[in-house]
């Protein structure tokens, strides 16, 4: 991991989490303990995830970056807005192949199917998929997420199942 970290140059990402090879990933990436990143993910700058989150492979968080509303000037010569903040909570499931637009905020728990075209802030522990991404269902109940919740705040918790497996 420590070589992943350094060819990728990333300095934010926790020593629990795990980079894929293959990625192009923005040095200013931020990832919380445990976290997932596979192969193949081009992750745009100001993009942080929260602990426990996993990134299938060939996941990219893109876009949004071409000036478009000038009507006196071809795209190509508009030049970039100043890229937004992506953030994707605490123990967020990206299925393989999504895309999610720049300056997206997605909440804890929440699940993003395989193939989906994220353009709007998803809320947590929501399920959402297609293309657009649209509502699926909730990921848990209000009880379930009361519990889900607490887990998340409790470090020993999640410590010692990671020594039970000899993490």
């Amino acid at each position: 991991m420590q070589f992943i970290k350094k060819k990728y140059g990333l300095k934010f990402v926790s020593k629990t989490s795990y980079i894929s090879n293959k990625n192009k990933i923005s040095t200013d990436f931020i990832a919380d303990d445990f976290c997932y990143v596979g192969p193949n993910c081009i992750i745009y700058p100001k993009v942080s995830i929260g602990k426990y989150t996993l990134i299938a492979n060939n996941v990219s968080i893109i876009g949004d970056d071409h000036v478009y509303s000038n009507p006196t000037m071809p795209i190509y010569f508009s030049g970039r807005p100043k890229i937004k903040e992506t953030i994707l909570g605490e123990d967020v499931w990206i299925g393989a192949n999504a895309i999610i637009i720049t300056g997206i905020k997605i909440g804890n728990g929440a699940i993003i199917g395989a193939g989906s075209v994220v353009t709007k802030d998803i809320p947590a522990y929501s399920i959402y998929a297609g293309v657009p991404a649209k509502f699926v269902k909730m990921r848990f109940n209000e009880s379930e997420i009361s519990i889900h919740k607490q887990m998340l705040k409790n470090k020993n918790l999640v410590w010692n199942y990671c020594e039970k497996i000899k993490f």
